[in-house]
């Protein structure tokens, strides 16, 4: 639940051919203030809203700005089948969306909407801000910067399955058959997206702190085709809007180096560094110090009782 000085409402919007579910956060006695800035967050791979989304956009609320966590389709409260269907394309479709609807919000000022995203949508901010000079800000955590590093830096004997059960998928689909799945964390050796030492450990803290049951979540297999050619670092360059990026130095998930480039491409970016894994962040010391740096970013850049500066 939400803090009593912060309102929190469940809200839908249009995307592609479905809808993403969101939960709106709200400073109090927002109705009788100046529009306000807005947050807009989106978890990385397979991540739900309430998989610790809400305790960012609970930390912004609470200094004076709007958030809006929302679920991509395919997962959490939004539609789509198969369920926990990752796809680039429709994700993109969402945040483009999301950014849609908060400029519709009564109480939003459209000018100074603001992206978050962790991980696997890290990259997305840095792609929809690049292609939407609107856009006010953007926080790039731990961001999935380049699919080719990702791809070189895994195991070569997992890719190779992980993209044999790919091409399985692929041939499920075209038959109208149900998803062949894989687990998105595993242990070291597993057939497993992310099978760093840390994985499974950080992703059980992550469910720990959002008081919810571990179960890996799994997706079908299809998306291993889609991420060596996803490379949203090479975007940066494009985005206009101050960019924080967000980078867990000791990162076997998204490594360390290629998101480091992502500032020095970047007009007005900028970088946090912090000796931590791909996890850690989301929980803990690390998340109370990531949050204050993203807070300080936010109240230089885009102040709740000040007009964007451009």
């Amino acid at each position: 639940m939400a803090d009593a000085a912060v309102s929190r409402r469940d809200v839908r919007f249009r995307s592609g051919d479905g809808e993403c579910g969101g939960w709106l956060f709200l400073p109090a006695g927002a109705a009788n203030d100046s529009p306000l800035p807005i947050v807009l967050l989106g978890h990385g791979l397979a991540g739900l809203k309430n998989q610790r989304l809400d305790s960012f956009a609970q930390r912004f609320a609470e200094r004076g700005y709007a958030a809006l966590a929302f679920d991509y389709r395919h997962f959490g409260s939004s539609t789509g089948e198969p369920r926990q269907l990752a796809d680039v394309g429709q994700q993109l479709e969402d945040w483009r969306s999301a950014v849609a609807y908060a400029r519709t919000l009564e109480g939003i000022d459209p000018r100074r909407v603001i992206l978050w995203g962790t991980s696997f949508a890290g990259g997305h901010v840095i792609t929809t801000a690049a292609g939407d000079p609107g856009i006010a800000a953007a926080i790039a955590q731990c961001p999935f910067s380049d699919g080719l590093a990702a791809a070189r830096a895994m195991p070569k004997k997992t890719i190779m399955r992980l993209m044999r059960e790919a091409l399985k998928d692929r041939k499920a689909a075209n038959r109208n058959e149900p998803p062949v799945r894989v687990p998105i964390v595993g242990l070291p050796g597993d057939l497993a997206v992310m099978t760093s030492p840390d994985s499974v450990s950080g992703l059980r803290a992550i469910f720990d702190a959002s008081g919810e049951p571990f179960e890996i979540p799994e997706i079908p297999a299809r998306f291993m085709f889609q991420v060596p050619v996803y490379r949203p670092g090479r975007e940066a360059s494009e985005v206009k809007a101050p960019l924080l990026v967000c980078v867990c130095e000791r990162d076997k998930v998204t490594p360390a180096r290629q998101t480091e480039q992502l500032a020095s491409r970047a007009a007005r970016g900028e970088v946090k560094r912090y000796d931590a894994s791909h996890f850690d962040i989301y929980v803990g010391d690390w998340f109370e110090r990531v949050v204050a740096d993203q807070i300080e970013f936010l109240e230089r850049h885009v102040p709740v009782e000040a007009t964007v500066v451009r």
